[in-house]
């Protein structure tokens, strides 16, 4: 990968007859890519590595997790209790919105509500 010196945006790589050159899309600056051996394949080979930290993982909502969840003042339908935790997902196409889930901390029944 190479950055333009002028625009400072991804270079992409171009065929030139039997060479290769970086070209900025923007402003059309040329730049030789460095270091090629000359048994590569290719003059340009775009490597990515992606990791991902315990921030990334979505927690489940399960049985033990009410703990953590905040708590609203809300009629239970089963047991009429008025308390209960929620939660949003998106269930439905991106365009639509959310829906809210409850979970009764009486009877643990859970229920949801749409938007």
């Amino acid at each position: 990968m190479k950055l333009c010196d002028k625009c400072g945006i991804l270079m992409m790589p171009q065929r030139d007859g039997a060479k290769t050159l970086f070209v900025c899309k923007k402003c059309g600056k040329t730049a030789k890519p460095a270091n090629i051996s000359p048994k590569a394949k290719s003059a340009s080979v775009i490597h990515e590595k992606m990791s991902h930290d315990l921030i990334d993982v979505i927690p489940v909502v399960g049985e033990k997790s009410n703990k953590i969840l905040p708590i609203t003042k809300i009629e239970c339908p089963e047991c009429k209790h008025n308390e209960a935790v929620w939660w949003t997902q998106q269930t439905r196409s991106s365009d639509e919105p959310e829906t809210r889930f409850y979970r009764c901390t009486s009877c643990q029944k859970t229920w949801r509500e749409y938007s």
